[in-house]
């Protein structure tokens, strides 16, 4: 699956290229930010239209990711619509795929900010779950360890053959894992902006989707000025 795998505390998760999250052992693959809905949500907001095929090419990578993994259970770390109305407003034919995709596994909508009350779908509806070591939510919370949360719809930059690439990315360090927004047409926020910044440890490393999942330092190595001593002018 072109994944890279890596380990946060003692448990063994690949990052998908697709922007999925899987932990073979118990079979769980889990996404983040699907913003279901969200070009009908800007349309009924009187926003940029953008063209209506969001939902579909979402679940069209989220039946392959389920498919790919044959996953038992699917964990969905909120965001999952771009707002209520937008669940309430989703089509016949994408609620029957839908539906379709949830059944005969364990399906878990974890509470976002944007869809914080529980959508008129089967599955369990939570605010944070506990499995093993790890803990799922959508917003990562300072000083958690074992964390797996989404959100900030993280990406990278990485230059390549004199061009500048970004890409949605998975932030990795020993405590947490923040993963990319899954949804089409979801923007994102640059690896380094202080509210990623201030949550990732030393050594976090940037797993770019695309192609295959590609792992970057995501704090690129650079020259620093010395730190003054406290009371020191200059």
């Amino acid at each position: 699956m072109n994944g890279h795998d890596f380990t946060l505390v003692g448990t063994s998760l690949a990052a998908l290229p697709s922007g999925a999250l899987w932990w073979a052992a118990p079979q769980v693959l889990t996404v983040s930010d699907l913003h279901l809905g969200k070009s009908e949500r800007m349309a009924r907001r009187g926003g940029t239209l953008l063209p209506p095929y969001d939902t579909a090419e979402t679940l069209a990578r989220l039946e392959a990711d389920v498919a790919a993994t044959a996953a038992r259970t699917v964990i969905c770390l909120g965001d999952s619509f771009d707002d209520e109305a937008a669940a309430r407003a989703l089509p016949p034919a994408a609620r029957e795929r839908l539906l379709r995709l949830m059944a005969g596994r364990r399906w878990v909508w974890i509470a976002g900010n944007h869809d914080p009350g529980p959508a008129d779908l089967p599955g369990s509806h939570l605010g944070v779950l506990v499995e093993g070591p790890l803990t799922f939510r959508h917003i990562a919370e300072p000083g958690a360890t074992g964390e797996v949360s989404g959100h900030y719809h993280p990406k990278a930059r990485l230059r390549l053959g004199g061009r500048q690439l970004s890409r949605p990315c998975f932030l990795v360090d020993d405590a947490r894992v923040i993963l990319p927004a899954y949804g089409a047409y979801t923007g994102g926020l640059d690896a380094d902006a202080p509210a990623l910044d201030g949550l990732m440890q030393g050594g976090a490393s940037a797993i770019l989707t695309g192609p295959r999942a590609v792992a970057v330092p995501m704090r690129p190595a650079r020259a620093r000025a010395p730190r003054r001593r406290a009371g020191s002018v200059g």
